[in-house]
């Protein structure tokens, strides 16, 4: 039968979010200074020394600080549940949280930053502001994830001690909202500016007219809005912002360090102004209202006088309203306009924007007009080449880089993906992640590129559910790339960092895809009840937002034959099955199954119509003894059975197998014959100083071969500590991979400024076969020999 999720009027589709109903993300160990999204340009830990935010502290700022401060406090207030009173700084602080217009290291710029990190103090420094602001989103990813909870949560909160000095690669580091297609109230936009600046975006361009919709008051010509802006696709209400609201809109973003860039969209895409005005066709008759998703069909009258006075009307109101530097006169797709026309057109409009004082910004197409000082062109192609961005750079246009088959956030993921489109490719991850904006296309030197942003068109998004989708993950890594030194950026250390997001972004009630190309971290199921979103595999089924369900999602729109696993969930020692479900549809059967979707029957319960979706009840069922993981299949007659939120086991919790254990290991070298890598898997640390693997080789590594693939989500290795030695010569920066095929490598963790004399590292779970440890730097000392006294792994 049709699927309810594919009517997307009638459906908010969202990715898997939190896993424990009530429980904050783990954070088992201090958050490294290097895991923070976008990587910072340097880094330098200081080992053994950790900052602890005492009740009592207090947010001490200079005058130009202040306005931070006060921002820092509304963040770590509610999780903290401390008053952290924001007061002037008084010399050179020496204890609290300290941010400070001066003694920043030269190199951060007008919008880097310096964070220093002691075990009293924690100091940001910056030249500006917007610097200050920066080094605070730095810091926030830097407390666990449960510090952006809006309730408190329980502490410590804890901060790795050393060293950031950080930049950013390109001044213009933007995002676009398209509010024309299906529009967007200002709460909805306000959530988006405060997801960019998050990730250190400094641009928020909106794209204010299309065929669909007006969506600014202009007084001059007040059927724009009154008309123009009545409907959007698919024939909704539509919508505007009055000059009141937009004024607030910018005034937020200014607060957070963005600047607002507005877009009239010029000649073409103008159906809803030629609807709203007769006078602007040329055969004086207005069309009607276009609420489809068509393109290059509409033009502005551009042998017409009063087309300029519209214009230039138009953007006098905008520009007044606008104190950011740039007007954005689109120029796409203007496919019912002549070459010669769109010269004219533009060549007519451009002066209107510089006489204002603003700088012109439109689309790489405007390289066909004449240069005007300052002005940029944006790339949206998915070619190495295009002649009018050519045309562009050659008469001397910056250039922000905007590729439709990189940076564009409507874009699917995959070909199952609901909502988007696909027409510039799809668009997964790493795709997003692996690009360089100075070497993307050829004949536009590195010099020419003002920097990135990432658009998100609206034909098939209608809600924040819907933005925040297909935003996340993919707005951080385009993110990424706009701040970080290319030569910092990895794609595989990039994943491990970003994978970390996921708690962050639960804990902020922020809906996103968990891409199978990110190791996302996880809280470990445990005896609580578990979100039946937090799923690693599925069929058929879909995630829906839901006010009323604990983790704020449910797994919906299932229908007979769909299914759930959970990797990281044994069935092991398990007697019992809760599940909290809805229904206004005929119910069915939940069957709890192991190993598979096919796998052993081990009980199952029948859901009834609990008298709606969104009206929940427990349903419960014993259990038979069973191993593996748990796969819960759903049966019943057609479609849209039921819904469920979350669900317990009850039963004793079985006691974690280590899969490493006498497992064959092997290493890049030995220290002496009685301390090979066997001795890193023989489950002891009590065997004396030869009980561990030890190696000085050029390249310390220790590979451990499981047997077969399976699911390994946790490590734990014992450092030199553990078997009684001296702490100094715990591992202090290493690397966790891992391997199906013993040759292929991915980075799932990385620990670094260890000191401590055991390390457990959560991920995925991943399937592999092989698992490595990469010393990095051996000891905290000057000995160069690496000590593992043993390795673990498990399967969460």
């Amino acid at each position: 039968m049709p699927r309810r999720a594919l009517a997307l009027a009638a459906a908010t589709i969202l990715a898997a979010a939190g896993l424990v109903a009530g429980a904050t993300p783990a954070s088992a160990a201090v958050v490294s200074l290097g895991s923070v999204v976008p990587v910072p340009a340097t880094v330098q830990a200081a080992a053994g020394v950790t900052y602890t935010l005492p009740a009592g502290a207090a947010i001490q700022t200079d005058a130009g600080g202040a306005a931070v401060g006060t921002y820092l406090a509304g963040i770590l207030r509610p999780s903290t549940g401390f008053a952290l009173p924001v007061t002037t700084a008084s010399g050179t602080p020496t204890s609290g949280i300290a941010l400070l217009l001066s003694g920043a290291d030269a190199s951060v710029g007008a919008e880097g930053y310096q964070l220093d990190v002691t075990a009293s103090v924690l100091t940001i420094r910056a030249q500006t502001a917007a610097g200050l602001f920066y080094g605070v989103q730095t810091l926030r990813q830097l407390f666990s994830a449960s510090v952006e909870a809006r309730t408190v949560q329980p502490g410590p909160w804890e901060v790795a001690g050393g060293r950031i000095i950080d930049r950013p690669r390109y001044a213009y580091r933007g995002a676009m909202l398209d509010v024309s297609r299906h529009f967007f109230g200002v709460d909805v936009v306000k959530r988006y500016i405060d997801h960019i600046s998050q990730y250190k975006l400094n641009t928020l361009h909106l794209h204010l007219s299309d065929d669909q919709g007006w969506r600014i008051v202009v007084d001059a010509w007040p059927r724009l809005t009154s008309v123009g802006g009545s409907t959007q696709v698919g024939g909704g209400p539509g919508g505007f912002y009055t000059k009141a609201q937009y004024t607030d809109l910018v005034a937020y973003a200014a607060a957070r360090h963005v600047t607002v860039v507005p877009e009239i969209d010029m000649p073409g895409h103008t159906n809803a102004a030629l609807a709203s005005y007769a006078e602007l066709n040329c055969d004086n008759v207005a069309p009607p209202l276009y609420t489809g998703t068509a393109v290059g069909f509409s033009s502005l009258c551009v042998g017409k006088e009063v087309t300029y006075t519209f214009v230039r009307q138009v953007l006098t109101e905008l520009a007044a309203l606008t104190p950011g530097p740039y007007l954005h006169i689109g120029g796409d797709e203007a496919h019912s306009t002549s070459d010669a026309d769109y010269r004219t057109f533009m060549n007519r409009v451009q002066p209107f924007a510089t006489a204002l004082g603003k700088t012109v910004m439109g689309w790489h197409q405007l390289g066909q007009a004449d240069h005007t000082p300052g002005r940029i062109a944006q790339f949206w192609g998915t070619t190495t080449s295009d002649a009018d961005l050519s045309a562009a750079v050659a008469k001397g246009d910056k250039v922000v880089m905007s590729p439709a088959n990189k940076a564009y956030l409507d874009m699917k993921y995959t070909n199952e993906t609901p909502l988007g489109l696909s027409w510039a490719g799809l668009i997964e991850v790493q795709t997003a992640y692996s690009w360089d904006p100075a070497t993307l296309v050829p004949g536009v030197p590195a010099s020419a590129v003002l920097g990135v942003e990432a658009p998100m068109w609206s034909e098939t998004l209608t809600q924040l559910a819907h933005i925040e989708f297909m935003a996340f993950p993919r707005m951080p890594a385009i993110a990424e790339i706009a701040w970080s030194p290319q030569s910092a950026r990895s794609w595989d250390t990039f994943r491990v960092r970003l994978g970390a997001q996921g708690p962050r972004w639960t804990a902020q009630g922020i809906s996103f895809y968990r891409s199978p190309q990110v190791p996302w971290a996880t809280a470990p199921p445990t005896g609580g009840r578990v979100e039946a979103e937090s799923y690693t595999s599925q069929s058929g089924v879909q995630i829906v937002a839901d006010a009323a369900a604990h983790g704020g999602n449910r797994v919906g729109y299932i229908d007979a034959g769909d299914w759930i696993g959970f990797s990281g969930v044994s069935v092991a020692g398990r007697t019992g099955f809760t599940a909290r479900v809805s229904s206004g549809g005929t119910g069915g059967t939940i069957q709890v199954r192991s190993g598979s979707a096919t796998g052993p029957l081990l009980g199952s319960v029948a859901v009834p119509n609990t008298g709606g979706y969104g009206t929940y009840a427990d349903v419960s069922t014993g259990l038979s003894a069973g191993t593996g993981s748990l796969f819960l299949v759903f049966t019943g007659s057609g479609g849209g059975l039921f819904d469920i939120d979350d669900f317990a086991l009850t039963g004793a919790t079985p006691p974690a197998t280590n899969l490493a254990l006498n497992k064959p290991a092997t290493a890049d070298s030995r220290c002496a014959t009685t301390e090979g890598p066997e001795k890193a898997v023989n489950g002891t640390t009590n065997g004396g100083n030869a009980d561990k693997w030890c190696s000085v080789g050029a390249s310390k590594w220790l590979r451990v071969d499981l047997s077969a693939s399976t699911a390994v989500g946790r490590v734990v290795v014992r450092h030199a500590g553990a078997g009684g030695e001296s702490a100094g010569f715990n591992t202090r920066d290493f690397d966790l991979r891992t391997s199906v095929d013993g040759t292929t490598w991915t980075t799932v963790a990385q620990v670094r400024g260890n000191t401590a004399n055991v390390t457990t590292s959560t991920f995925g779970p991943v399937t592999t076969r092989y698992l490595r440890l990469d010393v990095i730097t051996p000891t905290s000392t000057s000995d160069q020999a690496a000590r593992i006294y043993e390795f673990e792994a498990y399967a969460a």
